[in-house]
């Protein structure tokens, strides 16, 4: 039986499928070490504290970055360590001692927990107090009081940052 112009063009066309497809692995060794080393320039120098909803940071100029340290997060309602809630801002307030004794207990915890025995243990341990732009300064007094008494001396104040502007004086 005679074969039809297209039935000869198709089964040439099968012929050619049956051999294996070449993968170029060149390019995309390309790609992967330039998408490697873009990530690595990247992430390096970038660091983010964990920011909540409920608290909104003042501004500031500062140059200094954060260090990894204890977070304690401030907003209206509650103060939290960590990610636990250590105390009701309202109940803070409330009371006349200078101490918030729910709070030592929480930094005396965690600092036992992060304690190697190798570690010197007057050296002061850092802590970063992330407070909500309108928290009464009552409150922030009483909270660095009390971290101060449980060994954390070294208190900085997390701040959202702003691109300072340069002025001269004039003389």
């Amino acid at each position: 039986m005679k074969q039809s112009m297209r039935a000869k063009r198709m089964a040439r066309n099968h012929k050619r499928m049956k051999q294996p497809a070449k993968l170029s692995l060149v390019s995309l060794m390309d790609i992967f070490t330039i998408l490697v080393f873009f990530l690595m320039l990247n992430a390096s120098d970038v660091q983010v504290l964990d920011n909540h909803k409920s608290v909104t940071l003042p501004e500031s100029s500062a140059d200094t970055a954060a260090q990894e340290t204890l977070l304690l997060m401030v907003n209206q309602q509650e103060l939290i360590l960590q990610g636990r809630k250590v105390a009701s801002v309202p109940d803070v307030l409330a009371t006349s001692d200078d101490n918030i004794a729910s709070l030592a207990q929480e930094l005396t915890y965690q600092a036992g927990k992060a304690a190697s025995p190798d570690d010197d243990k007057s050296a002061p341990r850092a802590i970063t107090i992330m407070g909500d732009e309108a928290v009464p300064y009552q409150l922030l007094k009483k909270i660095m009081q009390t971290c101060a008494s449980a060994g954390y001396t070294n208190i900085s104040l997390a701040v959202e940052h702003i691109a300072g502007t340069v002025t001269e004086a004039s003389t």
